[in-house]
Formats: C-alpha cells, sequence, structure tokens
C-alpha cells in the first residue's frame, strides 16, 4: 500500500516526506491556485520544487481538454523530471515509457479502459461517490477483482479520501 498526499503546500510535502511515510504527491492546477501559484511557468517551475522534495512519483495534471493541448503539456511535464507521472493521454504516454495516472475515476469501466491503455495508475474518487450515496469502496473492490482477474499492472491510487476507515477498508481490498 502506498500513501499519496493531494495537496501542493510544499510544507506539507516536505512534513509527510520526513516522516517517512510518503510514496508520491498528487497535485493540479487548483491546488497550486490554493497556494498562490498561477500561469504555466509558475506552475510547471513548482512541479519541479515538489519533484526536489520527494522520492516518490509526482502526479501532475494537464488543463487541456483535446488530445494535442494534452500532448503539449504533457510534454513539458515529463521533461520536468522522470518522477511525473500523471497526463491524461494515457496510451500515447504509456507507448513512449511515462508513467500515466488516469484521475477522476467513478466507474469500473473507466478503470477498464486505463488500464487497457496502459496507465501507471488510476484514481477512484471514492470520497465524492460516498458523497453522492454511491459505494466508493465498493468500487475499489470491483476494480481489484478485474485488474487482478486480468493480470492488470495498473495500480489503484484511491483518492478523495474522507476518513481513516477508507484507507483501511482499501488495505484490506488490497
Amino acid at each position: 500500500m502506498k500513501f499519496f498526499i493531494d495537496t501542493a503546500n510544499l510544507d506539507e510535502i516536505k512534513e509527510a516526506q520526513d516522516m517517512g511515510i510518503l510514496d508520491g504527491v498528487t497535485t493540479n492546477p487548483s491546488l497550486m491556485a490554493k497556494e498562490g501559484i498561477t500561469g504555466a511557468e509558475n506552475i510547471m517551475a513548482h512541479y519541479k520544487k515538489i519533484c526536489d522534495l520527494v522520492d516518490g512519483d509526482v502526479s501532475a495534471e494537464v488543463i487541456s481538454t483535446d488530445f494535442d493541448g494534452m500532448i503539449a503539456e504533457g510534454e513539458k511535464l515529463v521533461k520536468i523530471s522522470p518522477q511525473i507521472e500523471g497526463v491524461k493521454a494515457i496510451k500515447y504516454f504509456s507507448d513512449k515509457g511515462y508513467r500515466t495516472n488516469c484521475t477522476l475515476v467513478f466507474s469500473v469501466g473507466q478503470a477498464l479502459l486505463a488500464a487497457k491503455a496502459g496507465a501507471t495508475y488510476v484514481s477512484p474518487f471514492i470520497g465524492r461517490l460516498d458523497d453522492i450515496s454511491t459505494d466508493g469502496l465498493g468500487l475499489i473492490a470491483d476494480i481489484r477483482l478485474i485488474y487482478d482477474n486480468y493480470g492488470y499492472e495498473t495500480q489503484i491510487l484511491a483518492a478523495s479520501v474522507r476518513h481513516v476507515m477508507h484507507i483501511i477498508d482499501c488495505a484490506k481490498i488490497g
């Protein structure tokens, strides 16, 4: 089981890294904005600072909605550090050997497609599902079962975790 911190706050990242519990960081432009970091150049520079702090993977996010824009942003992101693994054009980047993270997963179908495309990680947003009376942990269990059945190496990174029981139940699921 791995632990990723979801933030752009360097102090929080450093604290988790210093405690020895950090396996990686997930962040995005919204989290950057919360820290007062805006503009493409500043965001890219901040991703570099994050990569310099942590030993594990850093999931960086593109904001483009079209393939060409995603590819252009992703190409810039992967040049920052080999630790950066998160961009949405999964197949394109996995074929090139870059690690990827498919975020905002809300269904088994999405997770299956991401695994077939070669995603390193999928991030099911279990807390958001629970918020709308849908079983987020059930989604984790279904994804785990399917990945095990077909030998997918894609790792499940539970996101939008709301409480400690989410973590414990995810650990039980595997």
